[in-house]
């Protein structure tokens, strides 16, 4: 086993491009006044901005110029992604769909297969979209019959969506094609005649192509259509709006008996929502005849729940009583049943778990409910009674994620994806013919050269700076020694209620197998793995806690002897680029290195682009005063402070800096990024004289991407290569062969 010494070639000089300042622009919250010298960055289509993107790309090559790791990374990252990879199958009138990867192909392609037996086929491959692989699938969805398919598209990552149908039996594409999608999803009727959808209306300087450049208007009045194959979309059926309500955001979908459209209303990323319902056999001339009259009468939606007050999401329905997943008086959910006709008595079919997270309910094989639970970050599988909530059978499972169920209450069949931190992938199908459930492994996808026997992964529980108790998964080589000398890369995300659960990463066993870093993902405050009350715990007045609870896992990794600070490196995405950057703000001296993804930096004006206002059920708003003070405190582009004159050590200075984004990033947009990386590099060398900040702080700026859905293979893996070496050179770590 050779060993090759750390990187030695010298950082290129770090020459911060200037940033031009403007103190004119001066914003006054509640009565405290506070400057935003780099308001122009906002502008990302103005020349002046394209040119500072230029320059700080131009940077960061050069330092990743002198990354001696990239190209090994880059290598093996090729050689452990080039394995066949498989999602689970759903079926349609006996053909069965599932999407594919042979190895390295840009995208997983959609197949086709008639029977479990069947020869399959490829249906559509989202590489032959683009010439660059910047086309990506966003959503599909097959008719009941298996006839069509309706799928949506997306240009270099964007949130926004074309809807395109094929013919299925001779992959014909039909004419249709539906512009300014976003926030939808494709619902059949059961009639195959079409489907609804959810669209924004167009842009007044609609060109006819949401993908020409970056969009970050604010997103206003979703509206709710159906269309009718072959149709011009001009000519589709508005089916709901609500000019009194702008922020709503509809989600349609149709029941598996073809009776009703379901309408959830939701105004934020909280999980709570409104719930609508529409009996489409009870409508005289059905949606035909609403087209054929022209009409602009909307569907005679019924509002079974018209309040925000919990989550209600339908699993199943008998005729006129549904059966509702929700976290009404139940932070850890419940089923409850509800009859239409007499919507104010609802009962509970299965009622909270003490402890176990309901976080998935999927009716199977007509009277039987297939429960995914999530205790302590573990799933477990159930088989239980639709009727009465009665467990049947446990299903034994490794522990891990489960991260898919498909299945139909038609169907005597249900496939299960699960994966894990050692576990590449499993397609599981549950036979459900027989009164027991019989699980099969399907397909195993495996990974040539990697061994899972050289590997261990394990949960730990740290105290967080209140006491509460964390949970944190480790996976490092089997019997290491702490002794604090191996590098680490702790992971965290804290947010809107999303759980961290384990999952298989080829990138984590290249750094775990030749940098012989310990991986770990720490599961706080903010996220869902212990339901609703964890989320809250971590959101608004009580955002502090993620930061806290983040800083006290690098704090236990060092003390029990896992790494040091300045093997320690910290990464995270979106709501975890936040949480990274609010860290190293905070405790600078903590960490070697810090990766920080497509981050919200700028807390105080998040809610003004795209659909930042969806997120201020998890963060506040400054608009409102209490809420402003919460934000002022961590807003990481408020937060810049020179550690060396705290008074502290005087030698402290931030971790060398890879903030990451791209230029058709519409969720988070690329401004967050660059204000916080102008702020860094002014408030941290360019306003000093001989500045003790002699780590880099650099931007790696992606083209043709967005927030990280849609991204190549090829992307995936350079992204990767990038900012691993990045670490791995600060950090001073040995490649391993």
């Amino acid at each position: 086993m050779g060993s090759l010494a750390a990187a030695d070639e010298p950082l290129p000089p770090l020459r911060y491009p200037p940033a031009r300042r403007d103190g004119d622009i001066v914003d006054d919250y509640h009565g405290v006044l506070v400057p935003d010298p780099y308001r122009w960055m906002e502008e990302l289509e103005s020349e002046e901005v394209k040119e500072y993107v230029g320059a700080q790309a131009a940077l960061a090559n050069a330092v990743l110029a002198t990354c001696d790791h990239r190209g090994r990374l880059r290598g093996q990252l090729t050689a452990l992604l080039d394995h066949p990879r498989y999602r689970a199958p759903f079926k349609r009138a006996g053909t069965y769909f599932y999407f594919h990867n042979p190895g390295l192909l840009p995208h997983s392609a959609l197949y086709v297969q008639h029977g479990l037996g069947g020869e399959p086929s490829v249906l559509l491959d989202p590489g032959e979209l683009s010439d660059d692989a910047t086309v990506s699938l966003s959503m599909i969805g097959v008719s009941d019959d298996g006839e069509h398919l309706a799928y949506g598209t997306s240009a270099s990552g964007s949130d926004w969506v074309t809807i395109s149908v094929m013919r299925v039996r001779d992959r014909r594409r039909l004419p249709d094609a539906l512009s300014w999608v976003k926030f939808s999803r494709i619902a059949w009727t059961s009639d195959g005649m079409g489907f609804f959808y959810s669209r924004f209306p167009a842009p007044k300087d609609d060109d006819g192509a949401p993908e020409s450049g970056i969009r970050t208007d604010v997103n206003l009045n979703h509206e709710v259509y159906y269309h009718f194959l072959g149709t011009d979309q001009s000519d589709d059926v508005m089916c709901w709006k609500d000019p009194e309500h702008p922020k709503y955001i509809y989600t349609p979908e149709v029941t598996e008996d073809g009776k009703y459209v379901l309408l959830s209303v939701s105004e934020s990323s909280e999980p709570v929502n409104k719930l609508y319902y529409c009996d489409l056999s009870a409508l005289s001339h059905g949606l035909s005849g609403m087209k054929a009259k022209g009409t602009h009468e909307m569907l005679p939606f019924v509002k079974l729940v018209d309040e925000f007050e919990a989550f209600y999401g339908v699993v199943a329905n008998d005729g006129t009583r549904f059966t509702i997943q929700t976290n009404k008086d139940a932070p850890r959910y419940k089923l409850s049943r509800v009859d239409v006709d007499d919507p104010q008595s609802w009962t509970d079919v299965l009622p909270e778990d003490d402890k176990a997270v309901l976080e998935y309910a999927c009716a199977v094989h007509g009277d039987k409910l297939l429960v995914n639970y999530l205790s302590d970050v573990k799933y477990v599988l159930q088989m239980r009674s639709l009727a009465t909530g009665e467990l049947l059978h446990g299903i034994p499972i490794d522990i891990g994620s489960v991260n898919g169920i498909t299945g139909r209450r038609g169907d005597s069949e249900v496939f299960v994806e699960f994966s894990s931190f050692l576990t590449p992938g499993i397609v599981y199908r549950c036979d459900l013919s027989s009164g027991t459930p019989e699980m099969s492994i399907y397909r195993e996808i495996t990974v040539p050269g990697f061994d899972r026997t050289d590997f261990e992964a394990k949960q730990v529980f740290y105290p967080s700076k209140d006491g509460t108790k964390i949970p944190m998964f480790v996976v490092s080589r089997k019997k290491i020694v702490l002794d604090g000398s191996h590098p680490a890369l702790l992971f965290g995300y804290g947010g809107f209620g999303m759980s961290m659960t384990p999952q298989f990463s080829a990138a984590r066993v290249v750094l775990m197998r030749n940098l012989r870093f310990v991986t770990c993902v720490a599961n706080i405050r903010g996220g869902g793995e212990y339901g609703e009350d964890w989320h809250k715990a971590g959101s608004l007045a009580n955002k502090q806690n993620c930061f806290d609870d983040f800083i006290a896992a690098g704090e236990f990794l060092v003390s029990a002897g896992y790494t040091s600070p300045s093997r320690l490196c910290i990464e995270g995405g979106s709501n975890g680029g936040l949480l990274v950057a609010a860290c190293i703000n905070q405790r600078p001296g903590l960490f070697g290195c810090a990766l920080a993804h497509v981050g919200v930096m700028d807390m105080l004006r998040f809610h003004k682009f795209t659909i930042g206002r969806a997120w201020a059920c998890d963060f506040g708003c400054s608009e409102k005063e209490e809420e402003f003070h919460w934000l002022i405190k961590y807003s990481p582009l408020h937060n810049v402070r020179r550690p060396w004159e705290k008074g502290a050590a005087g030698d402290q200075q931030y971790p060398p800096t890879m903030l990451l984004t791209a230029d058709h990033d519409d969720r988070v947009v690329p401004s967050h990024t660059l204000k916080f990386l102008a702020t860094m590099q002014h408030v941290l060398c360019r306003s000093v004289e001989q500045s003790p900040q002699s780590n880099p702080i650099v931007a790696r700026i992606d083209r043709k991407s967005g927030h990280g859905c849609g991204r190549s293979t090829q992307k995936i893996i350079d992204e990767a290569a990038d900012r691993y070496a990045f670490a791995a050179k600060m950090m001073g770590v040995s490649w391993i062969d």
